[in-house]
């Protein structure tokens, strides 16, 4: 009886090892003649995005009277700002701290500041906005970034090319191994070189004084070199 239990547990593990062949087998061919390979574009795509922050800050023994001066000058920015046509209206951070006296123990007053933050595509308009609105509030700093629809548009055809650089490599790498052809295992499409939004130094966007004129801030977004990269495997067919 024991024999027999013995001799049916053998069976079974070698019918199972004859079994796995085929699937080891097979792991093997996916493998063969396979080769990585890496194709890169790029193209120069412009800043379309311009992105301003102001704020402002001011300083109190009441608190309470503090807060409600910033907000006084944060709402008549708001209602001037959404007068203007083609610009986002974004209300940053908004923060308030003690001061304290020389000896740092004792609470002498109060600071706080607030920001508003304008996005447009329209650099004309929200540059005029800006110098408007430094009558009242400061220069935070200003950006430029790549606006969505424009980075969709850029990554759409740099993904068409990629593709199209890669297939042309893994011909060529075909042809020089004497390959008949050959089919793509695997392929990944990444993107980079987009660039978040970047501090752009505020040193000449004064605030114009009350019996001035706005002063328009100059403005210069520049471009940025984007790039996508394929990169994949490929199995070279062999005659």
């Amino acid at each position: 009886m024991h024999t027999f239990r013995r001799s049916a547990a053998l069976l079974t593990l070698s019918v199972g090892t004859v079994a796995s062949l085929p699937a080891l087998a097979a792991a093997d061919e996916l493998h063969y003649n396979q080769i990585s390979l890496r194709a890169e574009v790029s193209q120069e795509v412009a800043r379309d995005l311009m992105i301003v922050t102001l704020y402002t800050e001011e300083q109190n023994t009441d608190p309470a009277k503090l807060a409600a001066d910033v907000s006084t000058t944060m709402n008549k920015a708001l209602d001037q700002a959404k007068q203007a046509k083609d610009i986002t209206l974004r209300q940053g951070s908004r923060s308030s701290y003690p001061i304290y006296d020389t000896k740092g123990q004792k609470i002498t007053g109060w600071r706080e500041r607030a920001e508003l933050r304008l996005e447009s595509s329209d650099f004309a308009a929200l540059s005029k906005l800006t110098g408007e609105l430094l009558t009242d509030l400061k220069m935070g700093g200003m950006d430029f970034a790549i606006a969505t629809p424009t980075r969709k548009a850029s990554e759409d055809a740099l993904m068409k090319d990629a593709v199209t650089a890669f297939k042309a490599r893994a011909q060529l790498a075909s042809d020089a191994l004497g390959g008949k052809g050959y089919k793509i295992v695997n392929l990944n499409l990444n993107s980079n070189g987009y660039p978040q939004p970047y501090m752009r130094a505020p040193m000449m966007m004064k605030a114009a004084s009350m019996d001035a004129a706005p002063v328009t801030p100059e403005v210069e977004a520049g471009t940025s070199q984007v790039s996508m990269t394929a990169d994949g495997s490929i199995e070279v067919l062999m005659p």
